[in-house]
């Protein structure tokens, strides 16, 4: 059974989103404050985590940092009653795959649950119908293992980020446009998509420029989209 984890200090949001994702057949944990986010994450294997971001001990922007830095990559849908768009982009920039304003319809959650479950499946099925591994110079994605390696070392990537990587490593040199990636990606219209995709293609660059010894592999061309070019 898929195992969520729905962390908020709010027992009757985190109650009535049980109640919607338990009708879907989902297996449900619940935590209210961050330590006990981070207990569980490490105690078992989640496939998605819904988190909060104003929560006691430790908040979810925190949680969030911590997970990525021990590299927990689950997904994570962050839930934020903040509507600016600094702060989903900062939901993002720590490593966040989908963001979620409060108060929300219970029913559109349960639908970017079931968005981002799906995409996770079909980059499963896609593995083992396709060619394992990309390679492209000294970069290595591994499809089935969802491990990325550069000159050997590995490189630590959300969800979100690897697919993003592995659909611009799929045809080196081409352009594509913030709208194309977030409907392949997140499998919804790209309604005001933009600075989603940007702020994930910020947080991938950084990493490869990182990992490439500060070659910039992942290109910007400003009013059309990003690619990768090596």
């Amino acid at each position: 059974m898929t195992a969520i984890l729905i962390a908020d200090d709010d027992k009757e949001i985190v109650d009535l989103v049980q109640l919607y994702l338990q009708n879907e057949g989902y297996e449900i944990y619940q935590a209210y404050d961050g330590e006990r986010v981070l207990e569980l994450v490490n105690e078992r294997e989640f496939s998605l985590v819904i988190l909060d971001i104003m929560m006691p001990k430790l908040d979810g922007l925190e949680v969030c940092r911590r997970m990525r830095s021990e590299g927990i990559l689950t997904p994570i849908l962050m839930l934020s009653a903040k509507a600016e768009d600094n702060d989903k982009i900062m939901g993002l920039l720590t490593g966040a795959d989908d963001y979620m304003i409060k108060p929300f319809n219970p029913l559109e959650l349960s639908v970017r649950v079931k968005a981002i479950l799906r995409r996770i499946k079909q980059m499963q099925r896609g593995a083992s119908s396709e060619s394992h591994n990309l390679v492209i110079g000294p970069i290595e994605i591994n499809r089935d293992q969802h491990i990325v390696t550069v000159s050997g070392n590995e490189l630590h990537l959300t969800t979100s980020e690897f697919d993003i990587l592995y659909l611009l490593a799929s045809e080196p040199g081409r352009v594509f446009s913030s709208e194309y990636i977030f409907e392949k990606i997140w499998q919804e219209q790209a309604f005001g998509a933009s600075k989603t995709v940007m702020v994930h293609i910020s947080n991938l660059r950084d990493k490869m420029r990182v990992a490439m010894g500060g070659e910039n592999v992942i290109k910007t061309i400003w009013g059309v989209g990003y690619k990768i070019e090596i």
